[in-house]
């Protein structure tokens, strides 16, 4: 079971006036099961995004970044299937994303560059078009406001449990209303990103600084995470703002107003963020490394990704065994340039276990045991050649990883 995750209820979910939701079940992958989401939006939306950095970005991807580029062609819809992920699929890959896109046009009235496409499962098989073509009038009779649940459960894979969280805050008298979802177990090294995940806000704002949101989201949620170190071909994070919370529309990066907004749809991607993680694909540990003391938020990230993505580490902590040598080979393996590490600390939890070279003189084992059989553990490097820090959110390795992996197909 994911690491002390439970999936959200249905009425913790708020609506976003301007934001309808479809679910339908198409028959992708197995009968039975929901894996076909739309989402609908009202006049005046705005949209931004960012995507996977992996070169063989899927059909969709490229797609949704031609349609993104058009100013004079404004977003009305996204369409999300799972279980398969149109990647690796060449120029029929492309072809069956904008026929998806222009069905699904035909049916809302609107063009097709204004319909974003996504798509999540097995890579290198074509996208079953006419099963989904199929589903999609059943889609939007589905479509409605309250269906935030529904649609976090409809972009599952090999997720166990649903990913959603709602926040709500006030700028300036007025309140605004944050919602997202996400999905993602496996394949998750965020290059931005390595997952799907859809927050939609009321609150009024700029394009440009929707863009700066995003970003900055992204940077400080998705982009600190790992599972196996793998990026997707079929990643995005997707920023939505109706404008229709009644908020002055935030024009201004230095306003309070756009600093409560931007902190708090980066709370909301963080939540998300650590529901991937706990939810990992076998997963029985939550860790977090915590990075201080480095020169450069750049080499603070690459210690904290070497010690995430050791097999070594995430091995011996699905064992809960203190072999924590592994940690400073993994360290000293980073590639940080001329690091001193008779002044870097390891500490775990509030153990400090490495210091001046080696084993702290005050290290026990036991006290390490202690901290390894939690199922959170924190993880602090303290490299003490600068002001600079970040945490990193992964998990261990376990035996049904492979498993999960090994069957994934059948």
């Amino acid at each position: 079971m994911p690491v002390n995750l439970t999936p959200p209820l249905p009425e913790q979910l708020i609506t976003i006036q301007g934001v309808s939701l479809g679910i339908a079940e198409a028959g992708i992958k197995k009968p039975g099961r929901k894996d076909l989401l739309l989402i609908v939006l009202d006049e005046g939306a705005k949209v931004a995004a960012v995507f996977t950095q992996n070169d063989f970005c899927a059909a969709p991807v490229l797609v949704a970044k031609e349609h993104l580029s058009n100013p004079d062609s404004p977003i009305r819809a996204l369409i999300i299937n799972t279980g398969n992920a149109n990647a690796g699929t060449g120029e029929e890959g492309i072809a069956r994303t904008r026929a998806t896109c222009i069905e699904l046009a035909q049916l809302l009235g609107c063009s097709s560059s204004q319909v974003l496409p996504f798509s999540t499962g097995v890579i290198m098989e074509l996208l079953p078009l006419e099963k989904i073509v199929a589903a999609l009038p059943l889609a939007v009779a589905d479509l409605q406001p309250d269906n935030w649940f529904a649609a976090s459960q409809a972009i599952m894979t090999t997720d166990i449990v649903p990913k959603a969280v709602s926040k709500r805050i006030t700028l300036d008298g007025t309140t605004v209303t944050i919602t997202g979802i996400a999905k993602g177990s496996g394949m998750i090294r965020p290059d931005m990103a390595t997952m799907l995940s859809y927050i939609a806000t009321d609150a009024a704002l700029s394009q440009p600084l929707l863009e700066e949101i995003v970003r900055h989201a992204a940077e400080n949620s998705f982009n600190r995470i790992t599972v196996d170190g793998d990026t997707s071909t079929n990643d995005a994070f997707i920023l939505i703002a109706t404008g229709r919370a009644g908020n002055s529309t935030i024009i201004d990066k230095a306003s309070t107003g756009f600093v409560a907004l931007q902190d708090s749809i980066t709370e909301v991607a963080a939540q998300l963020a650590q529901a991937i993680v706990r939810d990992g694909e076998g997963a029985t540990k939550f860790i977090t490394i915590r990075i201080e003391g480095g020169k450069t938020l750049g080499e603070c990230a690459k210690v904290g990704y070497a010690i995430a993505h050791s097999p070594l580490v995430k091995t011996a902590f699905f064992a809960s065994d203190p072999n924590l040598g592994r940690i400073l080979a993994a360290i000293g393996n980073a590639g940080l340039d001329e690091l001193d590490v008779n002044r870097l600390q390891l500490y775990l939890d509030d153990v400090l276990v490495a210091e001046n070279g080696g084993r702290a003189h005050a290290y026990r084992e036991q006290d390490g045991q202690r901290v390894m059989r939690q199922s959170e553990i924190t993880v602090r490097v303290a490299l003490n050649r600068g002001e600079t820090s970040t945490t990193i959110w992964t998990c261990d390795l376990s035996y049904d990883y492979v498993k999960i992996n090994a069957d994934y197909r059948s």
